[in-house]
């Protein structure tokens, strides 16, 4: 039986995000997931990311298929619209009551090369299945979403009850352990952590840590499961965000851009853009890391 992979556990050594990195964070944020060139030179200035470097990495963004140019500005291509949603949905999961049953997905399509399995194994992934063997996936049925399906005609799709206990199965699934232990230093590293730079990065880490919950019934968790606590501390920062943003505010203004993983709309904005944002006010944060691989995802 595989055991399906997870953030590292304790050892929390957050990357400094480069430019790219920034700019997918702000545009992963907002919704739409657009903003204009000046709004994006003023929101990457705070980390230390010169203009000539932020218009470098927008131009290999686009090249790579990552931004689409538009009038306005830049924007998300539509490959990185569902990371968005995924994004969105890791930060407020639907559930409902629980009745025992699993999802199962069964790959029944043979004679595709690595990379064509590797891309529907991310797939399943991002549906919050996981690998019980090769070409199988499933997970609990407490996810209210339509039916997870791949591909049409490589996969087919199962509602089951395992004979073995649920809660056995999932720990086997899932290595629930190392999840906790990460949430929690990511707890602990967001209560210490004060200059608004490098909480925005933390905090970027908060949601892509997010992403990867499994989401389980509560009954198949271990006694003190993080997440809940971690969705809280990020709704909470985003609520201070958007107090110290808010019209009428001392040194306010209107927000440029989202807190990572926050819609515009919802009122939940970091708002580097903004000139009398938290971040601007303390100054800018160290140099980005210009050695980090640009291929590197948020």
């Amino acid at each position: 039986m595989r055991m399906n992979p997870s953030s590292p556990p304790t050892g929390l050594r957050l990357r400094p995000l480069s430019a790219r990195s920034v700019v997918l964070s702000l545009l992963l944020g907002v919704h739409p997931p657009e903003l204009p060139v000046r709004d994006l030179l003023r929101s990457v200035e705070p980390f230390g990311i010169a203009g000539s470097t932020l218009r470098a990495a927008l131009s290999r963004m686009v090249a790579a298929g990552d931004l689409v140019r538009v009038e306005a500005g830049y924007r998300l291509s539509e490959r990185l619209l569902e990371r968005q949603r995924r994004q969105d949905d890791a930060v407020h999961p639907a559930t409902r009551e629980w009745d025992g049953s699993w999802e199962t997905v069964v790959v029944t399509a043979t004679g595709r090369g690595p990379a064509e399995r590797a891309e529907l194994r991310t797939e399943l992934a991002g549906l919050r299945l996981a690998e019980l063997r090769e070409g199988v996936w499933l997970r609990p049925a407490n996810l209210r979403r339509h039916r997870p399906v791949g591909p049409a005609g490589l996969t087919q799709f199962f509602t089951a009850r395992p004979e073995q206990p649920s809660r056995d199965l999932a720990a086997a699934l899932w290595p629930l352990d190392a999840w906790a232990a990460t949430a929690v230093a990511l707890l602990a590293h967001v209560a210490a952590t004060k200059q608004p730079t490098d909480r925005f990065a933390a905090f970027a880490a908060v949601v892509r840590h997010l992403v990867t919950d499994p989401v389980l019934p509560a009954e198949l968790l271990p006694e003190d499961w993080p997440a809940p606590a971690l969705r809280a501390v990020y709704t909470s920062y985003r609520r201070e965000v958007a107090e110290a943003l808010r019209p009428g505010a001392v040194g306010g203004g209107t927000p440029q851009v989202g807190a990572p993983g926050v819609s515009r709309r919802a009122g939940g904005g970091l708002g580097p853009g903004s000139r009398t944002n938290p971040i601007e006010r303390h100054g800018p944060g160290p140099r980005a890391g210009r050695t980090q691989k640009e291929d590197e995802e948020r």
